[in-house]
């Protein structure tokens, strides 16, 4: 029996243990439902909960361990002088007897005599079977394998055992409890809200778990790199030095790097954050309900398209447009046509980005705007203002703690953008101010440090983790500088 086919049979014990404890609450109410503390669905809730909920732990439980158990018992037999050697050639011939121990399932009553007979015949049978190994086994390798099966069988045959006997047994203990005044429905919502604080708890620690993950390589880097030098550092060369030189480690500077990330967030933030919010008032105060319906899906669907597509069109049809339109104003006005825009620059990868960005700036904002209350829109009108008095001097106002929470998370999206950055502002780590030139990004550089043959012990590679790192600590202080505002400044409305 796989664990597939265990896992329907543990379902079907559920649905048959709701139907009994249903019933069981039924019939003890004797046709008076207010009699029962809890109503008849709580009750079979709670005959599911401890008929499913400990035979699931418990399998899931031994499908984590058992393996590792009898992985450990069966290179525990291994010869005095396999176990001597290191841990890679141990694992290597675990794989063979794994892959021994899968291709003697396959094999006929006489073929395994065959097998047990001559182990020269092990490696033609397997092959015959589809079962490749890497070379000749030894005998103990047949058989390690055999008592691999017999251990994983047995294992097998417990845990199905287990797993359904503690199901019945947690359905019949659900079932007798069952009574007039027991309360079911406090259980079951314990059950519930423990539910819910597991799964906030993930959330919670995965974001811990990449933290932790980044900052252990990080604090590997600065023990080799001062931190003085990566974080106001001015020259990003993180290349071996040539030979005989005597600093091998290139140079860490994040400045570079820095500038470029918020340059071209703040060119796209130029673009966005007019438009979106334009596009977010016309949408809540003047657009018809038609129109409406129509123009916003139609905007929204700027958000789903990949990033590596605007990256496209960014490095054919933008970039080259820019070049071209500045090759032609720059020969009117002086009459040479030479171009003053690079087809890869700031203002490209910024303008991209910026349309990229619209419709989170739009949606934000237009939700926003359209929770401020009818009343207040209705006061100004009838005061004497125009539409777009109300709208300077009541709507926005009111809305802007919400709108400016908006824009600061979509900065921080723009911040950790990639593809865009590569594709349409090049990979030049260049300290310089001009919008018209190249610069790159924290982000293209830790996809650059970690591409290729990778070593984590070299401060070329472990660099990436202390971008990240920064990165991460960068958005991190725009989103809770969002929320801060966003709570400051809210006001009730009633």
């Amino acid at each position: 029996m796989n664990t597939s086919i265990l896992l329907l049979i543990l379902a079907l014990i559920g649905i048959g243990s709701y139907l009994l404890g249903s019933r069981r609450a039924v019939v003890l109410s004797g046709g008076r439902p207010s009699s029962m503390h809890s109503r008849a669905g709580y009750h079979g809730s709670y005959a599911v909960v401890w008929a499913v909920l400990p035979a699931a732990f418990i399998l899931c439980a031994w499908l984590v361990v058992s393996p590792l158990l009898v992985t450990s018992a069966v290179r525990g037999n291994f010869p005095e002088d396999i176990r001597a050697q290191s841990e890679a050639q141990q694992s290597l011939t675990y794989g063979m007897v794994t892959s021994i121990a899968r291709g003697l399932q396959r094999l006929t009553p006489e073929e395994t005599a065959q097998v047990e007979a001559d182990t020269a015949a092990v490696r033609p049978l397997l092959a015959s079977k589809g079962v490749a190994i890497a070379g000749d086994p030894e005998r103990f390798m047949v058989d390690a394998a055999k008592t691999l099966n017999a251990m994983t069988s047995t294992s097998r045959i417990a845990m199905i055992a287990t797993v359904l006997l503690v199901a019945l047994g947690g359905a019949a203990y659900a079932l007798r409890a069952i009574a007039p005044r027991f309360r079911a429905r406090n259980q079951v919502e314990k059950v519930i809200l423990a539910a819910l604080l597991v799964a906030s708890s993930i959330a919670i620690l995965t974001t811990i778990g990449i933290v932790l993950s980044m900052l252990t390589e990080a604090i590997q880097f600065f023990t080799m790199v001062p931190a003085h030098q990566f974080f106001f550092g001015t020259v990003w060369d993180p290349r071996f030095a040539a030979a005989g030189a005597t600093d091998s480690s290139g140079q860490f500077g994040l400045i570079p790097l820095l500038a470029g990330t918020l340059y071209i967030g703040l060119v796209a933030m130029l673009v966005a954050v007019p438009v979106g919010l334009f596009s977010a008032i016309y949408m809540s105060e003047y657009a018809s309900p038609r129109f409406r319906a129509v123009a916003k899906p139609l905007l929204e669907v700027l958000a789903g398209i990949p990033t590596i597509v605007y990256g496209f069109f960014a490095l054919t049809t933008v970039g080259p447009f820019l070049r071209d339109i500045s090759a032609q104003i720059n020969g009117l006005a002086t009459g040479d046509y030479a171009n003053f825009i690079q087809a890869q620059s700031v203002i490209t990868a910024g303008f991209v980005m910026g349309i990229m960005l619209i419709p989170y700036v739009s949606s934000l904002s237009d939700d926003i705007i359209t929770a401020v209350p009818r009343s207040l829109r209705d006061g100004s009108l009838g005061l004497g203002a125009t539409r777009s008095e109300t709208i300077k001097k009541v709507i926005v106002p009111a809305a802007l703690p919400g709108i400016v929470g908006a824009v600061l998370m979509t900065a921080s999206r723009a911040i950790g953008e990639t593809m865009i950055v590569v594709l349409a502002a090049g990979v030049a780590a260049r300290l310089q101010l001009n919008p018209f030139e190249p610069m790159t990004t924290v982000t293209v550089k830790i996809v650059s440090q970690l591409t290729g043959d990778l070593e984590f012990t070299s401060p070329q590679t472990l660099v990436a983790f202390a971008l990240g790192i920064t990165l991460f600590a960068i958005t991190l202080c725009l989103n809770i500088y969002a929320l801060y505002i966003v709570r400051k400044y809210r006001e009730q409305y009633e």
